[in-house]
């Protein structure tokens, strides 16, 4: 019996004698780098050597849309079914889409692809709450024009979102050279490149749901077509750590833009 108590005593004081607060397996006395994460990798000195959480990561988002708009008395309804694939690394991103549309109206109908998206982006941080993002991407001509004008075009990015608390102010500009083709048909159709700017201000009233009110403003691509002029209403929610969902409302403020505009996506991180 005494030497059961012995063993049972000297096995207290080993445990209280060990101690490794980051659960990293070195023992705090040894440990050089103390608090690090529970998903990194260590070495005989408890510093990272590599981590369980990749720095690669990736989502895929569908969505539908419905688009109504109303041209020279007649209203043309459009619906869309879209697939999104993004891929990010730290501060680096791509973006990969492309969509289907349906339109109906009194006098046709029509549906086929739209054109197709692929660009990529870089954020940084260059003052506390200040983010800056970039981009660069290209529009390919998936759209079956049937008249064989349409090409390739370029599309350049600047967006500044500056946080508050659970606020956040943001304005963006986007820049994109049309390379399609001047019809000289019946009816002349002349293309000419875009500028457009887009401002607004959102909110976080919980950490699951971000909401945004934004006012946009576009050259049309048409030339001698008026300015194109919306405000749209945005909602972002986190169903959990791998689902999210979006939803959408902008309304036209011109005759050139769409009256109605409705989206609603459903996003998978992994």
């Amino acid at each position: 019996m005494p030497k059961i108590l012995l063993l049972l005593l000297g096995f207290q004081l080993l445990l209280f004698s060990y101690s490794d607060y980051d659960l990293d397996g070195i023992d705090d006395s040894y440990d050089r780098c103390p608090n690090t994460p529970f998903s990194e990798l260590v070495d005989a000195y408890g510093c990272t050597t590599s981590s369980l959480i990749s720095a690669h990561k990736f989502d895929i988002i569908y969505g539908m849309s419905y688009t109504s708009s109303d041209y020279s008395g007649e209203t043309t309804n459009t619906n869309s079914h879209g697939l999104q694939f993004d891929y990010y690394y730290k501060d680096f991103s791509l973006e990969i889409s492309t969509s289907y549309y349906n339109s109906t109206s009194v006098s046709y109908n029509d549906n086929g692809a739209n054109d197709s998206f692929v660009g990529a982006y870089y954020q940084f941080l260059p003052i506390k709450n200040l983010k800056i993002k970039t981009g660069l991407g290209f529009i390919i001509p998936t759209y079956d024009s049937e008249l064989n004008n349409n090409n390739t075009d370029y599309t350049g990015t600047i967006s500044l979102s500056y946080a508050l608390d659970k606020v956040n102010l943001f304005i963006g500009y986007n820049y994109t050279k049309i390379n399609d083709d001047d019809l000289n048909t019946d009816i002349i159709v002349n293309y000419q490149d875009t500028n457009s700017f887009n401002l607004g201000i959102g909110f976080y009233p919980s950490q699951k749901l971000y909401l945004s009110s934004s006012y946009f403003n576009s050259d049309s691509v048409y030339v001698d077509v008026e300015k194109i002029n919306t405000v749209s209403v945005y909602a972002f929610y986190t169903l959990n750590s791998r689902w999210f969902t979006t939803l959408n409302y902008s309304h036209g403020l011109s005759d050139s833009a769409s009256d109605t505009y409705l989206s609603m996506k459903v996003g998978y991180n992994f």
